[in-house]
């Protein structure tokens, strides 16, 4: 698993009052171990407050408050999700052409039992780990080790879980001179004639090519908190406006939420989260990921490899689709 960090947890602006009130209860806490004072009634009633607090908070987030939110430190990823909801992963290595692709982790593991491809983004969380994932910026060897094992589940007949958590693919030099493009355009290519069930899930940040060329999938779901998106809030107001005061404009206009893909087809569910995020509670927010993922392969299990391969291109296919009336 991911390290989580030893320091205390890192709060957003919009956060704040909720901590402020957790600290109180921390306070009394210690108040009642060290002097022996029942603080029994006063910290029930702020649990109650900070409850309620925290549920109005979460309930009406706005887009750019939840693509910060899908970035936060803590958030977990892809390891973390392994260690909560798998067993026996086995992590595989490289793409048999040029390097190994760090910032793209993936094996084969059992989930309740089942055995799965599980491939996933991986982000890092000291300054070493960053550096080494290379900020979960996919390079295009991470894209083909991704299809190799992939390719490598369908010989077995195996389903193939993808997790998405990435800014967007690798832009530098080196990374175009080896084919960038090409490498995500085969990914969405092979993904869509896969003869074993696929399923998508946008763990935190789905930046762009860089996270739909794990995307082509029979379910596609996201995190209540993640975002999905053709571009970064950050990267639509520098564009359009040329004004980074623009950004929860450009955030609301991107329509990159959970709720706003499911409302326009994009993805087929939204996974909840604990309140206040996957962050809040890594264990809790596995564990309800975990129980999707089965009753999603159920279903899916039950499908011939042609129809399932029907079934995804078809999805694909109608995303966009409008009538009028």
């Amino acid at each position: 698993m991911a390290k989580r960090g030893t320091g205390t947890l890192t709060n957003l602006d919009f956060e704040e009052p909720i901590a402020e009130i957790e600290s109180k209860i921390g306070e009394l806490r210690e108040l009642s171990r060290r002097d022996g004072i029942d603080t029994t009634k006063e910290i029930r009633q702020l649990h109650k407050k900070v409850n309620k607090l925290r549920r109005e908070t979460f309930s009406k987030l706005t887009p750019w408050q939840r693509a910060r939110l899908a970035r936060h430190p803590l958030r977990p990823y892809t390891l973390d999700y392994v260690c909560y909801m798998t067993e026996d992963f086995i992590e595989q290595h490289g793409d048999r052409c040029f390097a190994d692709g760090v910032s793209i982790v993936g094996g084969f593991c059992r989930l309740d039992g089942r055995t799965v491809m599980l491939i996933g983004q991986q982000k890092g969380r000291t300054t070493k780990e960053k550096i080494e994932r290379n900020f979960g910026m996919t390079h295009p060897e991470g894209y083909r080790k991704a299809l190799r094992l992939m390719k490598l589940a369908e010989k077995f007949g195996r389903p193939v879980i993808t997790m998405m958590d990435t800014p967007g693919a690798y832009p530098g030099v080196g990374a175009e001179e080896r084919g960038q493009s090409e490498a995500i355009a085969r990914n969405l290519m092979e993904m869509s004639r896969l003869e074993v069930p696929v399923i998508s899930v946008v763990i935190g940040e789905g930046g762009s090519g860089g996270a739909l060329a794990l995307g082509v999938g029979n379910r596609v779901m996201m995190m209540e908190n993640a975002i999905y998106s053709v571009i970064s809030p950050e990267g639509c107001a520098a564009i359009l406006w040329k004004s980074v005061d623009k950004i929860e404009e450009a955030a609301e206009a991107l329509r990159l939420t959970a709720k706003d893909l499911l409302t326009l087809g994009v993805i087929d569910e939204i996974v909840k989260e604990p309140t206040g995020g996957a962050h809040k509670n890594p264990k809790i927010a596995a564990s309800i990921l975990r129980r999707v993922l089965r009753r999603n392969l159920d279903e899916l299990c039950k499908l011939k490899p042609d129809e399932l391969v029907a079934q995804r291109r078809a999805k694909f296919r109608s995303i966009g689709e409008f009538f009028g009336y």
